[in-house]
This record gives structure tokens, sequence and C-alpha cells, in this order.
């Protein structure tokens, strides 16, 4: 790959490594340089650009983060399209990230270029959260390098989601006479909250006097009732494994694997089985919702995977939770909530507008003509549907109940535009009107493009980056913009103040700084059916 400064006039073909400026306009970082742009580079009288270009064995970034993405991801992971070398890896439900450290070590060293960047072990995630990145850094890598990391994974995934499978628990609290019900009561709905917090349930609860026969008869009748789990909940700290608690687990057939635990708050927890049950005496941090070393345990049994003494030792390394004046609440976190902040998946709405009149059609509804069996406008939804967007959103007007039954069954939003007549402005403006409160960008789809499609819609959404002034993205085909345009939902309230049939292109060049371009290779951007000519065009060429 040659990377420097070279001549305009021997630019044509190569990809820029720095934006050019030129009057009002101007070439982003990333550009690939057709004849036009050369010729515009040299009308505005630049004579040299920082560009790349790139040599036989050369493998682009996008197409070798993509590949190394989907060789080391695993069930449970979702791949998102490539943007700037970049290949996110995004979890597809609630669970437990399990790694291949050795490998994933292995793979950072192969060569500069390959990177991969992780959450840490057991990582717990929730559905659309980012769990990790693969990075070309930039701009190309070699076929053999890739090739190096490529053979890494001939063994199999080096990531994968292990999901949390609805455990069943019941809950053991020994008492003393010193022992007030409030704090039982307390320790039973912290204990529910926890436990549904990683997709599982509390059976009952059971109370028994702080003695080991007491607490071996409770638990020997919870695990005669049924479950998956038993948990107990101790009068007073267990001070050797000879102690009630661990004794008590015995006496009731169990054994006491493990006592203590290398992890504060926590170090106070009592880990045994009867047969393949675990039974668990808790920490008395555990009556706090606040994150311990028993919530560790409990995620990894939750997503179905196998603690052992070995496991538990090793949760020493992080495993200091404690608050220090050094480092005042480092993972406080609401019940239910995971602590510490986790890169997700953006939620985005798709906006489909499909309120026209369809005047140049002369009096037909374009939308509704069928296409391959369904009519135009569900191929513009099913796209949105299948993608990552968070919900689709279909603004509706002319031939309100028409359009509604044409895509029953799907599971979209309806919203009616009354005011459809006063041109596209208005129908954005009631589409954002149904558009969540917690939604970080609208992609706004035009209901007559057929050909866009679920590749697109989550390249546009894997380039979507406002901290990174990405904050519009819009497809370029042909040398050409067109649709849909994903917005950040900063630029709501401008949005929400335009007028007429103008639709939201004049912020586009308001903010030109924010825009981020797709090169999409074939024409469904620019393609929309306007007109009976151009609709019959359409429907020939798909013969």
């Amino acid at each position: 790959m040659f990377f420097g400064s070279m001549a305009v006039s021997d630019a044509l073909g190569a990809t820029l490594a720095h934006g050019v400026k030129f009057g009002r306009s101007g070439f982003k970082k990333g550009r690939t340089l057709d004849a036009s742009d050369v010729a515009l580079l040299e009308e505005a009288g630049i004579e040299r650009v920082s560009a790349v270009r790139f040599e036989p064995g050369d493998v682009e970034e996008d197409a070798a983060a993509h590949s190394l993405a989907k060789a080391v991801a695993g069930p449970g992971l979702r791949v998102a399209e490539p943007f700037t070398g970049r290949s996110n890896l995004f979890a597809e439900q609630d669970g437990i990230l399990v790694l291949d450290l050795e490998r994933l070590q292995a793979l950072n060293q192969v060569a500069s270029d390959l990177t991969i960047a992780t959450l840490p072990p057991f990582a717990r995630v929730a559905a659309k959260d980012m769990v990790a990145t693969v990075k070309i850094i930039p701009f190309a890598t070699r076929e053999d390098v890739l090739a190096r990391g490529l053979a890494l994974t001939e063994g199999g995934p080096m990531l994968r989601l292990a999901p949390f499978v609805g455990l069943r628990a019941r809950l053991v609290q020994s008492a003393t006479s010193a022992t007030s019900d409030k704090l039982l009561d307390k320790t039973v709905e912290v204990t529910r909250q926890r436990l549904e917090a990683v997709g599982a349930m509390l059976l009952d609860e059971r109370r028994c006097p702080h003695t080991t026969e007491g607490i071996a008869e409770a638990v020997a009748a919870s695990l005669a009732e049924g479950g998956d789990m038993v948990l107990i909940a101790g009068a007073s700290a267990v001070t050797d494994r000879r102690d009630v608690l661990p004794s008590g687990i015995e006496a009731a057939g169990g054994t006491v694997e493990h006592v203590g635990m290398p992890v504060d708050p926590g170090n106070l927890l009592v880990f045994g089985r009867h047969g393949d049950i675990p039974v668990i005496g808790l920490p008395g941090c555990a009556r706090s919702i606040k994150l311990n070393g028993f919530d560790w345990v409990l995620e990894r049994l939750a997503a179905g995977l196998r603690v052992t003494p070995q496991d538990i030792m090793a949760m020493g390394v992080g495993g200091l939770l404690s608050e220090i004046p050094t480092r005042p609440q480092p993972r406080g976190a609401k019940p239910g909530e995971q602590a510490g902040a986790t890169m997700r998946l953006p939620r985005i709405t798709a906006l489909v507008l499909a309120a026209g009149r369809s005047s140049r059609m002369r009096g037909a509804n374009k939308l509704l003509t069928p296409i391959d069996g369904k009519p135009l406008v569900g191929h513009v939804v099913d796209a949105a549907l299948q993608s990552s967007c968070d919900r689709v959103v279909v603004v509706t007007g002319h031939m309100q109940a028409e359009l509604a039954q044409a895509l029953a069954g799907r599971p979209l939003t309806l919203t009616h535009n009354p005011d459809f007549a006063d041109g596209l402005a208005s129908s954005l403006k009631a589409g954002l009107a149904a558009v969540p409160a917690d939604a970080d960008g609208v992609l706004v789809l035009l209901g007559d493009m057929p050909d866009i499609d679920r590749r697109l819609i989550d390249r546009m959404i894997a380039a979507f980056s406002p901290a990174d002034r990405r904050s519009i993205v819009v497809p370029m085909a042909n040398g050409r913009r067109g649709n849909p345009v994903l917005w950040s939902s900063a630029f709501f309230a401008e949005m929400r103040e335009l007028e007429g049939d103008a639709g939201a292109r004049a912020l586009i060049d308001r903010h030109e700084d924010q825009v981020a371009e797709i090169v999409v290779e074939h024409r469904g951007p620019l393609v929309d059916l306007d007109t009976p000519e151009a609709l019959a065009a359409y429907l020939e060429n798909r013969k």
C-alpha cells in the first residue's frame, strides 16, 4: 500500500488519507477519487493530496475487518456491517460474554494491523450491547497478515454469548431472636430483584432457626420442592468452614466445595452443591442491591455456566469492589441495572413516509402497486424490519385505511398525518411525534424506494457515531447523495421547524461537517417511482 502525497493528476482511483477543503465544499477522508473528483480538485487549483493507493495483495480495511469479525464471533453475537475499518459485535440477547483469552491475545499479537478489543471475560451484557470491536489500522492489511489472523479462528469462534437460561431459585433465611422481620422482608425483595436482573426468578422463601439442624431441614425441604438453586441468607456471618451455615448444607446431604472468595464485598460466600443443584450461602452484603461477589457467581450460573472453586479463586483480579475515599462508588447502579457504562447498538427508529397522494402517478396510489407479491411500500418496510433498527414507524395520510390493510400483520407503528396535503415536512413532523423519547436517531425512508435493503440500512447504522461527528449518514450512488438519511436526535428540533415539501435536505447543507457518506455500488438510493413511466420501466427491468 502506498501512503503519502501525490499529484492530483495522478490521484485517479486513490483514496484520500486526509480530507480536502475547497470553496464551500470538499471531500472527506476515505473518499476514493473518480475522474469527476479529480477534475473538481484541479479546477479548484489543488495540486497535491495526501492519499492511499492499494497494491496487489492488499485487503481493504472494511473487507478485512468484516471477515475477521465474522470468524471470531460465536453463537449469540451479531456482526455489524463495517465502517472505517471497524466491525462491531453486539449481543443478540441478555447473557454473559465468554472469551477464549489465549487465542484473543494471540490474535492481537499477529501484527499491528489487526486489533480486537472486547469487554472483560464473563461481562454481563444486555441485548444490543456492544461486546467487541474488530479494527484494521488504516487503510488496508496484507492478505498474508489477514490469513494468519484467520488461521487462529480455525479452532472455532473466540467469543460467544451464554444467554440467561431462566433459573428458578428458592431462598432460605435463618434467624435468631435478634433478627428483625423488616431485615428478612428486605432480603426477599433484594434477592428477587437480583434474580430477575439475570433472567431468573424467586420461587419462594422459607425461614428457620439459625442452627445446623434448622438450616438442614429448610434446605432439604427447598430441594424437595424442586428448582435450580437454593440460596441461604444466614443470621450471622460465616467465620469457619465448620460454622452453622456450611454445616447445615452438609447435614442436608450436600457438599461444601468452597468457603470464601477474593472479592470485596463478598468475601464470606459459601459455595456448595446437592448433586447438580448449587446451594449457596450468601455473604451479608447480598442483603443490599449493590454489586458484590455473589453477583459474579450468580451471573455465570444464570447463563448455564458451571462454577468451580478455581473459578471463584480467579475472581480476585478486578475483585476489589469496595468503595474507598479515592474511588467513591465506582460501580454504583440502580436496582436491576448493570454497573458501569456499556456501549450498545444505537436505538434507531425507521420512519417510513407513506402519506403522499402520488399525484404524479395520475390517479393510482403507487405505494400499493404489487411488486413480487407485495405492495411497493411493503418492500421498504420489510427492509427496515429486517435491519438493526429498534422499531419501525409508518406515516400514513392519503388512503390511510388501504395502506394499513396492506401492511397488516407487521410489527410496526402506524401514525396518521391528517395534514399530508401540506407536504413532506408535515409527514416528517407527524412521524417524529411517534418516535420514542429514548431514540438516538431516526432513519427517514421514502415509501416508494423498493431497492433499499437491510444491508444498506445496517451499514448506515454502523457508520452512525455522533461522538465522531457522524451525526447524519447519507448513501452515495453514482457520485450523488440519495435516500434514506439517518439523523441524530440532536436534529429533531430543527426537523420539526421545516415547512412545505422541501424535506430535511436543507439541514444537511447547514450541518455538512456532521455528514458521513456511505458509498453504494447500486442505484437503489436514487430509485424512487414517481410516475407511471418510471414504474413501468422498473417492472420491465425486473423481468
